[in-house]
């Protein structure tokens, strides 16, 4: 009832645990069983091993979430080496989350995830490219258009854009990216934000500025996806502050092909399962056979 298909793949429900709540799914496979997912979206990933950010990484605001983890990550062939094999032995599908600072770098990881067994890269474009200052990949259209452009020359594996909600114009930069060779969107990633503390007189992150996810963003991200849905036709996946089946529900109305969970595997590390038991609750009580029936017609 709830299979859903992303470009060929089919996934037994729409739910994707998102990349970088979810790490590779061992401590939550504690909680729950996570072959239950219809997905897992990696920890970012990048080329090489990142560390990530000093000082304070996670702080909690009013209906949301603030982060500034700095991609801490195994690097791609960590990955490959002692993560991967646990989440082979798991039925579920496997985004590799993708990173990285120059455009090189997003190359290289290809080549070598393209050997692999995961089913989509998902590539992030809010990463920031180093050699053009520090602004992310996702911000201008030209940019983005550059990196999905080459990533798509060489990647064996279908190839879904992440989205920052940060770029000049969403729909712009959505429209651009499938122009590019996008197979498929997710949307959003998380809202450049900023938090002082008002007694230091200085800021909460050490970078300034974090990224805000949580419900306090769903609204927006769910416009957002409306938006993008309307002006291109490729699967997307919605991200963005879901906690809840209606949640879910209500991006797929907007358009998502699948939903991903991210600041929500924190509130409830069993979340997921919530959200797809009242998923089926819904469509058992309003008569829908397959999700196909409510995709889009907002």
């Amino acid at each position: 009832m709830t299979k859903v298909e992303i470009l060929g793949i089919e996934l037994k429900n729409p739910v994707i645990a998102a990349s970088g709540t979810f790490g590779f799914g061992r401590e939550f496979d504690e909680y729950f069983p996570i072959e239950k997912l219809g997905g897992i979206s990696t920890k970012g990933l990048t080329l090489n091993k990142r560390d990530g950010n000093k000082g304070i990484r996670i702080y909690e605001t009013p209906s949301g979430l603030m982060n500034s983890i700095g991609l801490q990550n195994p690097g791609v062939m960590g990955f490959i080496k002692d993560e991967l094999p646990f989440m082979e032995k798991k039925d579920t599908i496997i985004l590799a989350n993708l990173g990285g600072s120059t455009l090189d770098d997003y190359l290289e990881a290809i080549e070598l995830l393209n050997e692999t067994s995961i089913h989509f890269i998902e590539l992030n474009i809010s990463c920031p490219n180093v050699k053009e200052g520090g602004m992310a990949f996702g911000i201008k259209c030209n940019t983005a258009f550059e990196v999905v452009k080459e990533a798509k020359k060489i990647s064996k594996k279908p190839m879904i854009v992440k989205l920052s909600p940060n770029a000049e114009n969403i729909k712009d930069m959505a429209y651009t990216c499938v122009e590019a060779g996008a197979h498929g969107l997710s949307l959003v990633n998380t809202f450049n934000a900023l938090a002082i503390d008002i007694y230091k007189r200085k800021p909460i992150f050490e970078n300034v500025r974090a990224g805000l996810s949580g419900p306090c963003i769903k609204p927006i991200a769910l416009r957002m996806v409306h938006e993008v849905s309307k002006v291109v036709n490729v699967p997307i996946i919605g991200i963005g502050g879901i906690v809840n089946a209606e949640d879910a529900i209500e991006f797929i109305m907007a358009g998502a092909t699948a939903i991903q969970v991210g600041s929500g595997n924190f509130i409830k590390p069993d979340l997921s399962i919530d959200i797809i038991r009242g998923i089926e609750d819904f469509m058992n009580k309003e008569g829908i056979k397959s999700l196909e029936e409510i995709r889009g017609i907002i």
